[in-house]
């Protein structure tokens, strides 16, 4: 099916089965792996309460890749983005989360050139080297956004503590000053993934 600009429409009947209304079949969860991949856009709803269900449908995906062995979520990763739930930092993640998989994907490019450059025993070096910048910007970047977590190493007067520790007149409920303060921090990690 040709790509469009229109995302294609997916619905999910009571008996788990889904239905590709572009092409007229029932699809399976790797048949919607594969459009993903293809960077084909579709929204999933249910078919009979109407409500769309397309995070939760893409989440499944992921748990099915996971279950194949195709492991590509560290369990610490895992364990620290359950911690979010609820927590004050929720709102923030999915941003930071969304900026750090398109810092990764124009990465991945780079990453790509140097492998056929070096193709050989020194393609491995490179994958390593990357991930290792990688995690590095990574947990950097997360002690910007928790200063006073265990493990993170915040110091006292330390730029991450700076720039995350709230003024004594700072309201919770001020959405500029979030704004504000959000940009902050994402010019830092922008900073932080510059020098490396």
């Amino acid at each position: 099916m040709a790509k469009t600009k229109e995302p294609t429409i997916i619905k999910k009947y009571a008996n788990r089965r889904l239905y590709n209304t572009g092409t007229s079949t029932y699809v399976t969860l790797e048949d919607l792996a594969v459009m993903v991949k293809g960077e084909e856009d579709f929204i999933v709803y249910d078919a009979k309460s109407g409500d769309d269900i397309t995070r939760s449908v893409l989440t499944q995906i992921i748990f099915e890749q996971e279950g194949k062995g195709q492991n590509l979520l560290p369990v610490t990763f895992l364990r620290q983005l359950i911690r979010f739930y609820g927590d004050s930092m929720q709102g923030m993640v999915p941003s930071f989360l969304e900026y750090s998989m398109t810092s990764l994907t124009q990465e991945q490019e780079k990453l790509r050139s140097q492998m056929s450059d070096a193709f050989g025993a020194n393609a491995f070096d490179a994958i390593e080297d990357q991930v290792k910048r990688n995690t590095e910007m990574f947990e950097r970047a997360m002690k910007m956004f928790i200063p006073f977590a265990p493990g993170t190493g915040g110091e006292a007067g330390s730029p991450a503590q700076t720039a995350a520790k709230p003024s004594a007149s700072t309201n919770p409920n001020d959405l500029d000053d979030m704004k504000r303060q959000l940009s902050e921090m994402q010019a830092k990690i922008n900073a932080l993934g510059d020098t490396k």
